[in-house]
């Protein structure tokens, strides 16, 4: 299974770990933007992570959103949808689904929402894809 993970910065480390559990699971990562962050990148190399990020869910199988999410992440998550990728949107609080917290598309039914530790959900998405 081929994969793609969506997120702000600061998930950074969970993005890693995702990537980690699902490819010693036998899935492919076709992009990690987490491993080539630079905070001073100019908007030619910008534009190239870009493109890097659109090939990396056109390719996908897969597309797994991690909560809380960043401006991009709403972008990459439009893309999914409109590519008709399975998306599985991940949380470790269900505050992010509340009516407060929430986006309108976060509550699409082809969307899977999960709410647990990054091993449950990484479970549930191994689970849910056989």
């Amino acid at each position: 299974m081929k994969f793609y993970i969506g997120s702000g910065f600061k998930n950074c480390e969970l993005v890693n770990y995702y990537s980690k559990v699902l490819e010693e699971n036998g899935w492919t990562h076709t992009y990690n933007w987490a491993k080539n962050i630079n905070h001073e990148a100019t908007v030619q190399e910008l534009i190239e992570y870009s493109e890097l990020e659109k090939k990396g869910i056109v390719d996908s199988d897969v597309v797994i959103i991690l909560l809380p999410a960043g401006r991009g992440t709403h972008i990459e998550l439009g893309m999914a949808l409109a590519l008709n990728k399975r998306i599985f949107l991940c949380s470790a609080v269900k505050e992010e689904f509340s009516i407060e917290n929430t986006v309108n598309f976060y509550q699409l039914p082809d969307i899977i929402r999960l709410v647990g530790s990054a091993e449950e959900n990484i479970k549930e998405i191994i689970n849910c894809t056989r």
